[in-house]
């Protein structure tokens, strides 16, 4: 094992723990986008400059940051402590269970001779493709996204209180 890779592996499972043990929403959040970001950046060592991007783009860019939207905007929502009072002993328990069942399949995995060869397709290529071909459901998509956020706002703003200005009622 490489200097490197114990880095970005103690990078990837620290941010890991540090998320499903932090207690603040928001700071665990962010360790799962810094989890993420270390294994885009195994990707990227290992050579797959693709799937790293992509893992930057997709999930750090995208799915990360829409989650630590998601608790803000949710901040004041009441946390159900109460109903989960053993979920540590719980999750250690499936995260046991988990990695016996993951690491049985591995002692028992055998891959075989490998398969024929795929012509790859370089990326400037799938990117042209992309956006050529695909344009109107990525578009569909961006939209679709943009008008879920929007409705995660509008559902998170709290009521108008009567009375007040912005009510409803004309300005005087």
């Amino acid at each position: 094992m490489t200097l490197p890779f114990a880095l970005l592996a103690g990078l990837i499972l620290g941010g890991a723990i540090a998320a499903v043990s932090a207690r603040n929403r928001v700071h665990s959040g962010l360790f799962l986008a810094a989890s993420l970001v270390g294994l885009a950046l195994v990707f990227l060592r290992l050579g797959a400059e693709f799937l790293g991007f992509i893992q930057i783009l997709v999930y750090v860019g995208a799915v990360a940051v829409l989650i630590v939207f998601a608790i803000l905007l949710t901040r004041d929502a009441d946390s159900p402590r109460e109903r989960i009072a053993n979920a540590p002993v719980s999750g250690i328990l499936i995260a046991l269970a988990l990695f016996a069942l993951l690491a049985w399949g591995v002692l028992l995995w055998n891959p075989g001779p490998p398969p024929a060869a795929i012509p790859a397709l370089p990326v400037k290529a799938l990117g042209d493709r992309l956006l050529r071909d695909y344009v109107l459901p990525l578009q569909a998509v961006g939209l679709l996204l943009t008008a879920a956020l929007i409705g995660a706002a509008v559902i998170a703003l709290p009521p108008p209180r009567p009375g007040a200005p912005d009510a409803g009622e004309p300005k005087r």
